[in-house]
């Protein structure tokens, strides 16, 4: 397995080579304390941006007026961020204000929590002004300063907090939390498409049932969108063993829990910012789970399903029923995969054929012609060929 500090040392070595300062820092070290996977690296150093664009000589300017410019080497590219103060946060979310300098601890102090206020060296030496390394051991999540400060600075904050708690297992420091209670109203100042991104990712980790406690005791979910006034619902919500659901499989069972009628589903989501793609999607495995929890799959359901479909409902309607998923899986994936056609397209006839034997026009004649030859074939009572679909069809249209 690639080492990305390895792989990324040359770079801090070309900065150090001339005269300045260059570390590791934020989330890949964080991630390397704990021995998690490691995605990308970020760099922080001394270097201004302009004399980061006169040392490398590939660059993209990707966020310059805040210091940050991306470094292209080896097929890949390395953000590289000048050490910078901010001030002047408007929004509850942005600086109005961003100074260069060429102070690492001055960096570090405006950062979130104490564990991404870590720097590492490219010989692993860490540099850790406030205690991060701790934090990590003890799995405590705690604001670097203030958290009165930090959260008014930019309240995107207390959410980041609370999906920590999901994500990593760890605990929100007591003084963190309280402010974070207090404050939890500056969250409406916060953009959805940025709450949504931390709220999903809260509902993969593998600690989820302690952060929706947190959204609930801190009344975060409050200033959600669609969540307000739903605390029995989200409690029924936290309650489910849902561990290995995924991220559209977990807003399933969110609509599921707060009980939208089918036609609120679509407006939920919006609010969410969902794209219309995933809204479909969501929409589709709604669908199914409310009928099979009703009754066991027709033959006809599992077809328009599909399997991906089946598979998140049947998640799903275990975990709502507390229920062993596996045999019941394999048992409608195994009938899904005996049908004789799993999409229209694989039908051997089309719209054209058919008009063509009758010689009638389109219309919706047409589109109950398709639809019973379809049901036909999946019931068993019709061979998937063109002459034999043609030939029942003639015989129907004489009785």
């Amino acid at each position: 397995m690639i080492d990305p500090f390895l792989e990324a040392s040359p770079v801090l070595k070309k900065l150090e080579d001339a005269g300045f300062e260059a570390y590791f820092v934020g989330g890949s070290v964080r991630d390397f304390l704990l021995k998690r996977e490691i995605n990308d690296v970020d760099i922080a150093t001394s270097a201004t941006p302009d004399e980061v664009k006169r040392i490398f000589p590939k660059t993209v300017d990707i966020g310059i007026e805040h210091g940050t410019v991306l470094v292209l080497v080896n097929n890949g590219g390395y953000e590289i961020t000048t050490f910078r103060t901010e001030s002047d946060y408007q929004d509850y979310r942005r600086p109005k204000e961003v100074t260069f300098i060429r102070n690492l601890k001055e960096d570090l102090q405006r950062r979130d929590f104490t564990m991404n206020a870590i720097a590492m060296d490219r010989n692993r030496k860490l540099i850790d002004p406030f205690n991060g390394f701790i934090a990590i051991q003890e799995r405590i999540i705690q604001t670097v300063g203030s958290p009165n400060d930090r959260f008014q600075e930019d309240a995107l904050r207390m959410m980041r907090a609370v999906r920590f708690v999901s994500q990593l297992s760890f605990q929100i420091e007591s003084g963190t939390f309280q402010a974070l209670a207090k404050l939890v109203y500056l969250l409406d100042n916060i953009a959805v498409e940025r709450k949504r991104s931390e709220f999903e990712k809260l509902l993969i980790g593998k600690n989820k049932t302690k952060a929706l406690n947190i959204l609930l005791e801190a009344n975060i979910y409050s200033y959600l969108p669609g969540l307000k006034g739903n605390r029995q619902q989200l409690e029924e919500f936290r309650s489910f063993n849902s561990g290995n659901l995924n991220k559209n499989e977990m807003w399933s069972l969110l609509i599921f829990c707060i009980n939208l009628k089918e036609k609120e589903i679509e407006l939920f989501l919006k609010e969410w910012r969902l794209a219309l793609k995933e809204i479909r999607e969501i929409q589709q495995v709604v669908h199914f789970l409310t009928k099979r929890l009703e009754q066991d799959w027709t033959i006809y359901d599992l077809y328009s399903a599909g399997r991906d479909h089946i598979l998140s409902t049947e998640k799903l309607y275990h975990v709502i029923n507390g229920t062993n998923e596996v045999q019941s899986i394999e048992h409608w994936i195994k009938l899904y995969e005996t049908l004789p056609i799993k999409d229209r397209s694989e039908m051997n006839v089309t719209g054209n054929d058919v008009m063509d034997w009758f010689n009638k026009r389109g219309g919706p004649w047409l589109k109950e012609t398709l639809l019973t030859i379809e049901e036909n074939i999946l019931a068993g009572n019709l061979d998937n060929d063109k002459e034999k679909i043609k030939e029942w069809l003639m015989k129907c249209n004489q009785k």
